[in-house]
């Protein structure tokens, strides 16, 4: 993929509407190429200024008032007899009165367009439910890419964990918990936003857990929050100065099982 075509995938990639196979290439092109990262970086940069501003394009009152004059009164007027002139400045008023009305139908067709549109980008232009899309759809690429879920493929920790040194600048924390039931699996590298990310793979049963870890960016989430996004269940906390997003399409009980479990061992144990 050239420069060009990066470049009009992009939009289409913010708005989460790009299959998995464009999507990953997209992402692998940006990975790549510091102007593409660049400019996919002003774009998201401007979707949150927009988001934040939280704008709302108004007719301007003088437009509203013509609109109002013209529309025609719907008060009852009594009969009278009609004269040709009276017949014929009724007919010119009355289409008068009909071009009118519909210019304001589509004025206000026009004015509901530009509000659903701003509330439309405000629902999905916050940054966390954003990468959230984003971190979804890296998960949905891994299950359906053939060979995309594990890049290491052991269930040994020990093998897990080292082989992501020298491919990030962080050592995600690598847990076996066969024990719960919750199947190691490996790692991969993945990129969310044009950035690198481990993702720590698991299996619950016949359902995967992709586990993405990467340098914390922005306020901390002592707390683990919870959402569903595209009908699977994500989980996002952050903890030594990194943060984590569980997701699955697991029942949500049990993803916060998994979560639990991972936090507890990312806690220091006291000496004994």
């Amino acid at each position: 993929m050239n420069c060009a075509e990066s470049e009009v995938l992009i939009h289409a990639l913010l708005d989460g509407e790009l299959d998995a196979g464009h999507g990953r290439d997209v992402e692998a092109h940006v990975a790549a190429c510091p102007d593409c990262a660049g400019k996919l970086a002003a774009f998201r940069r401007m979707r949150e200024a927009m988001a934040a501003a939280n704008l709302k394009e108004t007719a301007p009152a003088h437009l509203r008032d013509r609109i109002a004059a013209a529309l025609p009164s719907s008060a009852p007027r009594a009969a009278a007899p009609k004269t040709w002139l009276q017949s014929s400045r009724r007919m010119f008023l009355g289409g008068f009165a009909s071009g009118a009305a519909l210019s304001a139908a589509l004025a206000a067709a026009l004015l509901l367009t530009v509000v659903r549109g701003d509330l439309f980008t405000a629902g999905r232009g916050s940054p966390e439910q954003t990468l959230a899309e984003q971190i979804v759809s890296a998960h949905i690429r891994s299950l359906q890419q053939p060979g995309h879920l594990l890049d290491v493929q052991t269930s040994d920790e020990h093998t897990v964990k080292p082989w992501f040194d020298g491919k990030l600048d962080v050592a995600p924390p690598v847990v076996d918990l066969s024990a719960d039931g919750f199947i190691l699996l490996g790692g991969r590298l993945d990129y969310i936003d044009g950035n690198p990310v481990a993702s720590v793979v698991y299996r619950r049963r016949k359902h995967f857990i992709n586990l993405f870890v990467a340098r914390q960016v922005g306020r901390a989430h002592a707390l683990v929050g919870a959402r569903t996004v595209q009908g699977y269940n994500v989980r996002h906390w952050s903890h030594g100065g990194l943060d984590y997003w569980a997701v699955s399409d697991l029942d949500p009980e049990e993803l916060g099982t998994f979560v639990d479990k991972i936090s507890a061992a990312l806690q220091p144990r006291s000496p004994t």
